[in-house]
């Protein structure tokens, strides 16, 4: 896959970065022979600085040979993730040609998660700054594929933002595979020896060869 190449973005709620969904998924992509490295965007700003963030670390991985630029993401990592990828107006050397995101917070609509979205947004965003960073309310049929997986048990961004951000990607024809898992709890990471979403990264595995 020499040319593609997959920056991690870690969760945290946008208040920190979790190390297990930082390095060793970099590795973990590096054994699957996928290039990748670990971006720690800004913590506890305000939206566009964390997208802007991302998309200057993109511009500059394409300018350093990468043709092929995925995201994976997980939580407000996953958030921000979808923002870069769907967000209008991003120049070429800007773009993300596929992503994968773990259970990520999709909707700034809904009222879960509640403190993610305030540091991103503020405690009184408008309705339209709310809509206006929420993933489903971004997919256009010339989105890039997505690959989301989530649990069902999840308590702190619950399964309804996977289904969101699917049944918009669905309506608009975006290829793209979603996987929700019965049990697990939030933060799973790789999710070794989670019982059955530890299967998420062969699922994904096969699917980032894909697109590669």
């Amino acid at each position: 896959m020499t040319g593609t190449h997959m920056i991690v973005l870690p969760g945290g709620g946008y208040a920190e970065h979790a190390a297990h969904e930082a390095e060793p998924v970099m590795d973990w992509l590096g054994d699957i022979g996928v290039r990748a490295s670990v971006f720690r965007y800004p913590l506890r700003a305000r939206h566009p600085e964390p997208l802007n963030a991302l998309r200057a670390e993109i511009r500059r991985r394409r300018a350093a040979g990468a043709q092929r630029i995925g995201l994976i993401g997980f939580s407000a990592g996953g958030h921000l993730a979808g923002l870069a990828a769907l967000t209008p107006g991003a120049p070429p050397d800007e773009t993300v040609d596929f992503a994968v995101l773990g259970y990520a917070i999709t909707s700034m609509e809904t009222e879960t998660y509640r403190p993610a979205r305030e540091i991103l947004l503020g405690e009184d965003a408008s309705p339209e700054l709310r809509r206006s960073t929420s993933l489903d309310s971004l997919v256009t049929p010339q989105s890039p594929p997505f690959f989301v997986w989530h649990t069902a048990e999840d308590p702190y961004v619950p399964a309804e933002h996977t289904y969101r951000l699917a049944a918009a990607l669905a309506s608009d024809q975006v290829p793209h595979a979603v996987h929700v898992f019965a049990h697990g709890p939030h933060s799973l990471g790789l999710a070794r020896n989670a019982g059955e979403a530890a299967i998420w990264t062969t699922l994904a595995k096969a699917w980032i060869h894909e697109q590669a």
